[in-house]
């Protein structure tokens, strides 16, 4: 195979036999050199690798679940370091703090906060590991959102072989919401949102650090050690059914407990990560339609709601006029549903 020709859409799933890490780095080059991918080896025997055209430059896929059941909590273990923090470059900060202080004039619902930042992921066995830093979402602005995002990619894969180095890259979630009646939840994003206004998403937000710190703990900022690596993956996890309940607005005695399905990059901004899982809703989408219309704490973030049937769902990709509507991370989440359960359900 020609490397240099391999898709940046490259789906990658393999044999439970081996440990291999995948950081968000991931590109052509590293396939011409995988010593530049940490902690990865390639060795064919031991795994398996579909390539597939990337038919939407909007997105790729970081991490797809080799099994078809996903991966649940029980699976999913973190290591959080400041090794896997952004790295600081000279003068960065004051570009950061100008960007933000543009966005914010824009915008005056922007706020910041801290975040968990991605730098890769390993599977040992059936055992998925996240290796996490913390940053916040102002540094996500002025570098992945930033104009000199392509700059600051660049200057990482120079210096450290690592295109996502000097990058925030905080860690989202999403959920593919499956009701009862066999249709997935949309949300047609609000114009006042600091991100995709107007395009139309899957319930998502972000795993919160100051949720694990917890608000008894003493102010000031939060540091590695303040966080329990269970209490994070418990976080990764409860995050996203805590942005349906305040998304959509649905009790939470309604929905399943989540399962992983993978990890998408938004090539919007500059490969920003977002895990997506499915969760089942015992509600109808017409139950889910009522609940939605009272309102939820965060019902400002969207001005309606979409069904789609399954079988929609699944061809979306390659003929639904609404794939175009969709915002890159809800359009990973439903890549990552087909790939991975479309066709087992």
């Amino acid at each position: 195979m020609n490397f240099s020709s391999v898709s940046l859409g490259l789906v990658v799933s393999w044999s439970l036999c081996s440990t291999h890490t995948l950081s968000p780095s991931f590109s052509t080059e590293a396939w011409k050199s995988c010593t530049h991918w940490p902690g990865f080896c390639l060795f064919p025997s031991q795994r398996r690798c579909i390539y597939m055209e990337k038919v939407d430059p909007e997105i790729s896929l970081l991490f797809q679940c080799p099994s078809a059941k996903g991966i649940t909590e029980a699976q999913v273990q973190v290591e959080l370091s400041p090794l896997y923090d952004r790295r600081p470059l000279l003068g960065d900060q004051i570009q950061i703090e100008a960007t933000w202080a543009e966005r914010c004039k824009q915008n005056p619902w922007l706020f910041d906060g801290d975040k968990f930042r991605l730098h890769s992921v390993k599977l040992d066995g059936a055992v998925l590991t996240f290796l996490l830093g913390l940053t916040c979402y102002k540094d996500f602005v002025g570098t992945n959102l930033g104009d000199g995002a392509a700059r600051l990619q660049q200057q990482g894969w120079e210096d450290f072989g690592d295109r996502q180095a000097y990058l925030a890259q905080p860690l989202g979630v999403g959920a593919m919401l499956h009701t009862a009646d066999d249709k997935f939840v949309f949300l047609k994003r609000s114009l006042l949102v600091g991100e995709a206004p107007g395009k139309v998403d899957i319930p998502g937000g972000h795993p919160e650090p100051q949720v694990v710190r917890g608000s008894t703990a003493l102010e000031g900022p939060i540091c590695h050690q303040d966080l329990q690596g269970d209490l994070v993956v418990q976080e990764l996890f409860s995050s996203v059914l805590r942005e349906i309940q305040d998304e959509v607005n649905l009790p939470s005695a309604t929905l399943s407990s989540p399962v992983l399905l993978g990890i998408a990059r938004n090539e919007t901004s500059a490969g920003r990560c977002s895990v997506e899982f499915y969760v089942r809703c015992s509600l109808t989408s017409e139950e889910v339609r009522h609940y939605y219309a009272i309102g939820g704490p965060e019902a400002q973030e969207s001005t309606s709601v979409i069904f789609v049937n399954r079988e929609d769902v699944l061809t979306m990709e390659q003929n639904g006029e609404l794939w175009k509507e969709l915002c890159p991370s809800a359009k990973g989440a439903v890549r990552l549903y087909s790939v991975v359960m479309g066709e087992c359900q």
